[in-house]
């Protein structure tokens, strides 16, 4: 990014990741890939999980059948299918999501946004992400949805962090991303656009800022991080 900003650039779009950003569904895709592995002979425990963070369903897959040492024993059909099952269940567990369900923070910075008129993206790797904010009832709070199915490579690709830009008609440049993922990161990064990641500075370190937790996520706090990234 330049040193130095025109007279007319300013912070006009925040594109949010949803899990682990929005709301906490991690623990439900682990059950649900915990569950998969098992019928597979796979031991998916919860340190391999964190490898999955912010990673699309098909590559999943691919990395516990990897790790499993049955990277070459399945066609894609049955690959898709074992995709198919694992989002049934989840799907089944997240059933019972609240309002209450959503990250601390998050509700009170949306308002901010609002009133400021900033745009708001959902830039998930989770093709759930609808359903997902319907149910947390915060659908209106955002302004779009990238698909991923969309976009021609996942996270750490760019693509969606572009395609997000792109929906939220600004520049990236003019756009702020907050991830938990380091994946997630890589993404914004390599986007050129400004990186807030939630979570332990030793794993998202090369993120414009990293917060504990958020909590911490306020409008001041996402203009000052961009102003001092651009």
């Amino acid at each position: 990014m330049s040193d130095t900003k025109g007279e007319k650039e300013m912070l006009k779009a925040v594109l949010f990741d949803l899990d682990g950003v929005i709301t906490d569904t991690a623990k439900f895709h682990f059950l649900a890939w915990r569950d998969l592995g098992a019928e597979l002979g796979i031991i998916v425990d919860e340190a391999f999980n964190e490898e999955l963070k912010g990673v699309s369903r098909m590559d999943s897959l691919e990395r516990i059948l990897a790790y499993g040492g049955l990277a070459d024993k399945y066609s894609l059909a049955e690959k898709e299918a074992f995709c198919t099952k694992k989002n049934d269940h989840y799907l089944e567990l997240i059933k019972e999501m609240t309002p209450a369900d959503i990250l601390p923070g998050i509700l009170p910075l949306l308002e901010e946004l609002r009133e400021a008129g900033l745009k708001t993206i959902i830039t998930s790797a989770s093709k759930n992400a609808p359903g997902i904010l319907a149910l947390l009832q915060v659908k209106d709070y955002f302004d779009g949805i990238v698909d991923p199915a969309s976009v021609a490579a996942g996270k750490p690709a760019p693509d969606i962090f572009l395609a997000g830009a792109e929906l939220a008609g600004v520049q990236p440049a003019e756009c702020i991303g907050v991830e938990d993922a380091a994946s997630g990161v890589d993404a914004i990064k390599a986007a050129n656009i400004t990186a807030i990641a939630i979570g332990d500075a030793a794993v998202l370190g090369h993120a414009d800022r990293v917060l504990t937790d958020t909590s911490d996520l306020a409008l001041a706090v996402l203009r000052d991080t961009w102003e001092l990234a651009v």
